[in-house]
């Protein structure tokens, strides 16, 4: 009988990745039958047996409140997908907020049932202490950097470092364009929330920047043409228009090549933007509620990625009510026109690039769970 493999991606980050996994397993071994809940690129590879949900991710304890009803039917329709599947293996792919209940209550359920983490959730800065109630439940963590393995490793639990998965997924897009001296790059976030509340500021900010060197030019990357609309209507409220700062579709990482500097939201496009070598500074803000528990839980004292690899603050970091026009304005001024300071900062981020491991994330993940698969199920 074929073996199965149930995967679950909550967002579109976390759907890439599966696809690419996907792809790699096949490649090893093509009698593998998949299910699971993703988006459209793991859809487009699985069919009907994956269900399309990655565009329902949230951010922060507000919306998950408000959702919780949503995320509680997908959980029991997973639960009892599994229970009719009856798959090898679990493999869960990053959003761990979902994924790790998932994974305690399958394990639960079905004790057999082995279970992978595929992008080890970020426990390390607001949680170190559930990482042994983790190794009770998961039998192979797969990590994307390397400071993880020993962290997960010192509970028991079987880790794999496999290298962080942009470097193959962005490798590709590299364009070798040169900067353009005048062009900012806007990157408020792929989420609805995220947009809403970061923009404002970032146009706020291009509006000082372009009364204090009116030669600068500005330009936003919209995740979908929903967002792009909704960007538009900001800076209507803002009295500007698209001559003002131009608005394009899914293209982030072209931009991320072309701009002299940029304004980035804390997240995934953090490390996107260190691969292409982007001087950037971080910008976060969320629901005042979300901002309070976080910070009461969050354990490291860096939001930006490149920031928590360099172990300081490489790039500035507007957190909050430190994120101001004023604020970020001045940094991306700084950046744009501060050979010796831009330079530095890129310098940096290359050398947390470098620091990734090697290219092949996807491959070496799938040539571990097939070894997983093949393993004998551990005691329970």
């Amino acid at each position: 009988m074929n073996e199965k493999l149930y995967l679950v991606a909550g967002e579109a980050s976390g759907d890439a990745r599966g696809a690419e996994l996907i792809r790699a397993l096949r490649e090893r071994d093509p009698s593998l039958e998949f299910f699971g809940a993703g988006g459209r690129e793991m859809r487009s590879l699985i069919g009907d047996h994956c269900a399309d949900w990655a565009d329902e991710a949230v951010v922060g304890l507000w919306d998950v409140l408000k959702k919780y009803g949503y995320f509680k039917g997908q959980f029991n329709r997973m639960l009892a997908e599994l229970a009719t599947v009856q798959p090898d293996a679990l493999v869960l792919i990053d959003y761990p907020g979902f994924n790790q209940r998932l994974a305690r209550e399958a394990h639960r359920r079905i004790p057999r049932l082995k279970i992978i983490d595929y992008i080890s959730p970020q426990v390390w800065a607001w949680h170190r202490g559930r990482i042994p109630k983790m190794a009770r439940y998961l039998d192979l963590m797969l990590c994307i950097f390397p400071f993880e393995k020993p962290l997960y490793e010192q509970s028991g639990l079987h880790t794999v470092f496999v290298g962080h998965p942009l470097l193959d997924s962005l490798a590709e897009k590299k364009s070798g364009v040169t900067r353009d001296p005048h062009l900012i790059g806007l990157f408020p976030g792929s989420r609805e929330k995220e947009v809403r509340r970061i923009f404002p500021v970032m146009a706020e900010a291009a509006q000082r920047m372009k009364n204090a060197r009116p030669e600068l030019r500005f330009e936003v990357s919209a995740a979908s043409h929903q967002l792009a609309e909704r960007m538009m209507a900001i800076l209507d409220l803002l009295g500007q228009g698209e001559d003002f700062c131009a608005i394009s579709v899914r293209s982030s990482h072209e931009l991320m090549q072309r701009a002299i500097a940029g304004m980035v939201c804390s997240g995934t496009a953090t490390l996107d933007a260190a691969f292409f070598g982007l001087p950037l500074c971080v910008v976060y803000k969320v629901a005042w509620l979300t901002w309070i528990v976080g910070k009461r839980l969050v354990r490291v004292p860096f939001l930006g990625m490149p920031n928590v690899l360099a172990g300081r603050e490489i790039a500035r970091e507007f957190l909050q009510s430190d994120a101001t026009a004023e604020a970020l304005a001045h940094e991306t001024l700084r950046l744009a026109t501060n050979t010796e300071h831009r330079e530095a900062l890129q310098a940096d981020l290359a050398a947390i690039v470098a620091g990734l491991g090697e290219r092949g994330a996807a491959n070496r993940a799938a040539e571990a769970i097939l070894d997983e698969l093949r393993a004998p199920i551990r005691s329970t």
